[in-house]
């Protein structure tokens, strides 16, 4: 097991598909080239972002698979291999890990909403199934449950390969209560792209992004200039963002942001059903003028 850093970026990949709707390898070996060459600390494969729910096992295991090849040891690969049924993250969790991954990002149970007890079982029973680090991903709105910081700290002092968390609550004092209740030995990524300057400022150690999907250079910069305590010149980058950051959410996750990667031909503006293309056209026609400014900015890296 190499030693990875958790500091930075990390880019939570959309998974390009063709317009038949299958996984589009050459796309996907073109956008991890393309964020490896703009700075990104790591990659995120199958996370909401890249659409992990209606991916077929044999997929998500091929798009984890790739995913280290193509980046072939240059960054960590933070394999999503979170589930609701613990028996099948476990087993998502041990194939990342055979295949290389560096390590895996656990997304908490949904629509079954166990108990703390219930995720302390859950967590603990994946950690202790493989032996890279496991990062959490804490995101209340898309399953039903928080990890309480009682419980965060539980599993960092139960299971030395629970190395961090992944916090899309959406709070960022459950994220300042994360690094104070484990001592800033507790790694703490922004889920939210908009807090990820605030969370540093606060110890937290950066973003597993999904704007950086389009803009991987310009927020590379940005949070690097936060973690080396320049904060007014990445505040400074940040405003320029801001209002893309809003327009990412105009619709749910991963819509904007795909749509946004389909304008500048890195992918299909193709999305699995039950996620679809803009239900509303003034939502894409607000996104496209943020995109305008970065891109008059030079913050879109173009294929």
């Amino acid at each position: 097991m190499r030693e990875i850093s958790f500091r930075g970026v990390f880019t939570a990949m959309v998974t390009p598909f063709t317009k038949k709707d299958n996984l589009d390898e050459q796309r996907l070996e073109e956008i991890i080239e393309a964020q490896i060459q703009s700075g990104v600390d790591g990659l995120v494969p199958c996370g909401t972002t890249g659409e992990s729910p209606t991916l077929s096992h044999d997929e998500h295991d091929r798009v984890i698979a790739l995913t280290v090849k193509f980046a072939n040891g240059r960054v960590p690969v933070i394999a999503g291999t979170g589930s609701n049924a613990t028996t099948e993250a476990i087993r998502l969790s041990r194939h990342a890990q055979q295949v290389g991954a560096d390590a895996v990002l656990l997304v908490n149970p949904y629509y079954n909403k166990p108990t703390q007890r219930g995720l302390f079982l859950h967590f603990k029973a994946i950690a202790d199934s493989v032996d890279i680090p496991c990062i959490l991903y804490n995101i209340k709105g898309r399953t039903g449950v928080n990890i309480e910081t009682e419980t965060v700290k539980a599993l960092s002092d139960a299971c030395s390969n629970i190395v961090g968390v992944k916090e899309a609550s959406g709070s960022l004092k459950q994220m300042q209560d994360v690094i104070e209740a484990t001592h800033g030995k507790f790694h703490v990524l922004s889920g939210d792209d908009n807090l990820s300057l605030p969370l540093i400022e606060s110890g937290g150690d950066g973003v597993i992004s999904v704007g950086s999907n389009i803009c991987p250079a310009y927020i590379s910069k940005m949070i690097h200039l936060a973690l080396d305590g320049h904060f007014e010149a990445a505040r400074a980058m940040e405003a320029n963002l801001s209002g893309f950051f809003k327009a990412c959410f105009l619709e749910t996750n991963p819509i904007p942001i795909k749509t946004a990667m389909a304008r500048y031909g890195w992918c299909e503006e193709s999305f699995r059903l039950p996620m679809c293309t803009f239900e509303n056209e003034e939502n894409r026609r607000l996104l496209y003028a943020e995109l305008d400014q970065l891109d008059a900015l030079g913050a879109i890296t173009r294929r």
